[in-house]
């Protein structure tokens, strides 16, 4: 028998220090936090998720949100003690924080460090002050650099990210950035392609013409050099928007991106194990109340359908350059894989995606026409 892979716990913590652009609750902005109340809160919600999930291997915890860095680092022990006291902690377990780069955050890294965090993905965004203020960003670029190298120091391994395709944005100008970044020697970098989402004050400023983002041309020309400057640097991308040293990807993202199972806690937080569905009360106030009413913070928890299962993990698996194990995907969808095999073929001739007998995946070529590709590989359902 084939053992179980190793299980994700994510711990979400809601609070943000300031509003931040892209909180979407007030609410979750607080000055002060009752911490006792809290820690205990996320511990009984992590009890009802070991109690569903028992005798697993832990591969990963990460910890993401509004500002978890800010979390107090005996709340982070805490938290790391139960989960693997619990569960059987990989020899390798992987445990990441996210951490805005700011000076009051970096201050706190040695503690978080000494808590147990080994990794911590840091939100840089962009090395240049004009695109920190474009983008929202508190810290300029000084406070960013200086928070990255003091997280350097503190973790055995550090990832940050970028974002690129911002307006008037030339080529040649993000090839010296992201050498740039390349330069700080991270293992891993996450870069991100800027989207204008309808209803965002970046959509409302390209409707009024205050804003020019770079073309489908222009956009595609930033993604290849992208690809090509890493690949070349030894951080190739092994996701379309993450790039890592071999051994370096990100364990946590890993086991989503092949849909394995994956536990979350704390306000907010979605899971996936054993076909189901779940989803933590999105609100503090009212998560805490089911926390302290039903000794869990769960407001969704309902099965997928073999289909929809099957769909997710071809959806999520398509983003890795390893592509899908086509048996899993037929398992999973309880005997024949959601895939449109004419579809698949064609784009196979295209040169857009690469089948054998037991894989599928998007090629080099594909990648950047990823969006496209999915919709035309899924099979519908009714028609099928």
């Amino acid at each position: 028998m084939t053992a179980e892979p190793p299980l994700a716990l994510y711990v979400h913590w809601p609070f943000c220090v300031s509003k931040c652009p892209y909180c979407d609750f007030n609410s979750h902005v607080r000055n002060t936090v009752d911490q006792d109340a809290w820690r205990d809160a996320l511990l009984a919600d992590l009890a009802h998720e070991v109690r569903a999930l028992p005798g697993r291997t832990l591969g990963s915890i990460f910890f993401g949100g509004g500002t978890p860095s800010l979390m107090p680092p005996s709340t982070v022990a805490a938290i790391l003690e139960a989960a693997q006291r619990a569960w059987t902690p990989a020899p390798d377990i992987e445990i990441t924080l996210e951490a805005n780069p700011s000076s009051v955050e970096a201050a706190r890294f040695a503690d978080l460090a000494s808590a147990g965090v080994n990794r911590v993905s840091l939100g840089l965004q962009a090395l240049e002050d004009d695109a920190l203020r474009f983008l929202g960003r508190a810290h300029g670029v000084a406070e960013g650099l200086a928070a990255l190298d003091t997280a350097q120091r503190s973790f055995a391994r550090v990832s940050f990210d970028l974002i690129y395709a911002l307006p008037d944005q030339r080529l040649a100008a993000w090839e010296a950035e992201l050498d740039r970044a390349l330069s700080f020697g991270t293992e891993h970098l996450s870069l991100y392609q800027l989207t204008i989402e309808p209803g965002t004050r970046f959509a409302t400023e390209a409707a009024k013409g205050r804003i020019t983002v770079p073309d489908g041309d222009a956009a595609a020309d930033l993604f290849e050099a992208t690809r090509a400057i890493t690949a070349i640097a030894g951080l190739p991308a092994y996701e379309t928007s993450n790039h890592a040293r071999r051994g370096a990807e990100s364990r946590h993202n890993l086991t989503y991106w092949r849909y394995g199972d994956y536990a979350g806690v704390g306000p907010g937080a979605h899971g996936r194990r054993g076909g189901l569905a779940t989803a933590r009360r999105k609100k503090p106030e009212n998560w805490m109340s089911a926390v302290a009413r039903n000794g869990h913070g769960i407001e969704i928890e309902e099965p997928l359908a073999p289909h929809d299962r099957a769909t997710e993990a071809l959806l999520m698996g398509l983003r890795l350059a390893e592509g899908i194990d086509l048996r899993r995907i037929a398992a999973l969808a309880g005997g024949t894989a959601p895939i449109d095999l004419r579809a698949a073929s064609r784009l196979e001739a295209l040169g857009l995606v690469a089948i054998d007998s037991e894989r599928l995946r998007v090629t080099e070529a594909g990648a950047l026409l990823l969006d496209a590709i999915l919709p035309q590989i899924v099979a519908d359902p009714i028609a099928a």
